[in-house]
């Protein structure tokens, strides 16, 4: 049966929670010794133990038609934070944290086409009020040049990634727990990210409990509460709107850096968060699907 999308206060409150936890992310990945990707690797394989004791046997009882998408689900989440990973290698943090943002470009299209939902005039209004508040945030610390046109259009295909996993489990929602898809996505993951570490990184192991603990968080928070929350909420929440609440990830990350790394924030980044916040109260207002 299909969920009843309502696009309720507590829903979007709870994919603003699943996005705090996503953002988290970086943190752990900055605190991981072992190579990026083989980093990712690792958040995805120890999150399948941590959600076993939450599979019943009768909710993996699905056809191959349905696990097959599942696991491609999985697959484009791998190349998402395969992307995403090594384009910090070939341009900067903040462009690669906004490019990597821009979901709903490929989001929206594909939810009025594909999933009939409606958009109006003020959804569309908050919109670009979100965006323009992200721009004002990060874009004193943008550079557009050349020489990191590579880092940037890995970025813009990174988000093109997490938008078709976002897609896929919006679809699946419809008659699939959010638990059952993280477990089983989980192995569309490790096959893609595995492939990639054998043709790059080669595989590392952690050793020690220092080399371990970032890897388990990133686990528990990144990619069971935060992953899963978001993916509980896609059944929930429009995808359209929802993928727009993802844009304000840099608003929580420029948040986390005041609180932990005491990094300043000025008059001009504390108008960018009101303003973001504000685009996405506005574009709430969109007619129910």
């Amino acid at each position: 049966m299909k969920p009843n999308r309502s696009n309720s206060t507590i829903h979007i409150f709870l994919t603003f929670v699943a996005i705090c936890f996503l953002a988290t992310g970086g943190i752990f990945v900055k605190l991981s010794s072992l190579p990026p990707i083989n980093t990712g690797f690792y958040r995805v394989l120890f999150s399948i133990p941590m959600l076993l004791p939450l599979i019943k046997k009768e909710d993996i009882q699905l056809s191959k038609k349905q696990i097959l998408t599942i696991v491609l689900a999985g697959a484009f989440l791998a190349g998402d934070l395969t992307l995403w990973n090594i384009s910090f290698s070939y341009t900067s943090v903040a462009n690669a944290n906004l490019l990597a943002n821009l979901t709903p470009f490929t989001v929206i299209p594909f939810s009025y086409f594909f999933f009939k939902e409606k958009m109006t005039k003020r959804f569309f209004l908050g919109s670009i009020i979100t965006f323009l508040g992200v721009i004002i945030l990060t874009g004193n610390r943008l550079t557009l040049t050349s020489d990191r046109l590579l880092g940037d259009l890995l970025s813009i295909i990174t988000s093109a990634f997490y938008a078709m996993f976002m897609l896929t489990v919006y679809k699946l929602r419809n008659y699939i727990k959010s638990n059952v898809i993280m477990f089983i996505s989980a192995f569309g993951s490790l096959l893609i990210l595995g492939i990639v570490i054998f043709f790059t990184e080669g595989f590392h192991i952690p050793h020690n409990f220092s080399e371990l603990w970032p890897l388990l968080a990133l686990a528990l928070i990144s990619q069971i509460i935060g992953q899963g929350l978001l993916a509980f909420c896609l059944g929930k929440v429009n995808a359209s709107l929802l993928s727009l609440i993802t844009l304000s990830q840099p608003v929580i990350a420029a948040i986390y850096a005041w609180i932990a790394f005491q990094e300043s924030l000025d008059t001009q980044s504390m108008i960018a968060i009101v303003i973001t916040l504000a685009g996405v109260y506005l574009a709430k207002t969109q007619t129910k699907q």
